[in-house]
């Protein structure tokens, strides 16, 4: 069994490609307001490496891309365009708790949408919390 072994692990092939980035998502805000910027946009991220997809919205003014690709890098290159780009800051109104928050609640958010802050996504058991007879520092009116 030994010399078996041996011979095994002398046969074994290393891959060379160690930092492969994994199938990734990004979702960037982008200021559209033709055709023009539209394909100037989709144009200078379909010329990166490792782009699989671009969808381009331009009602939303969100470009969606998938690919084995960084985020940063996305965003820099969407950036070089000249247009105004951020991260999408928005997450669909029925994953929010609280979707009426001050800071959540955005006119300018499209239709389903709001904004991801963290007062909305508050977590009901830590709310719940504060009431309970386990915690030393609870309402005293209970």
């Amino acid at each position: 069994m030994g010399a078996l072994h041996y011979l095994s692990n002398c046969c074994i092939v290393t891959s060379t490609r160690t930092n492969r980035k994994p199938m990734q998502t990004v979702e960037i805000k982008v200021k559209m307001d033709c055709d023009g910027c539209e394909r100037k946009v989709k144009n200078a991220v379909n010329s990166m490496k490792g782009v699989k997809t671009v969808e381009v919205n331009r009602k939303q003014n969100r470009v969606t891309v998938s690919g084995y690709i960084d985020p940063n890098k996305v965003l820099k290159s969407v950036k070089s365009t000249g247009k105004m780009a951020i991260f999408w800051p928005y997450v669909p109104y029925d994953l929010v708790s609280y979707p009426y928050v001050a800071q959540a609640y955005d006119k300018k958010a499209p239709p389903g949408f709001v904004k991801n802050v963290r007062q909305a996504n508050a977590d009901e058991h830590t709310i719940t919390y504060l009431f309970s007879d386990d915690n030393p520092n609870a309402c005293s009116i209970m």
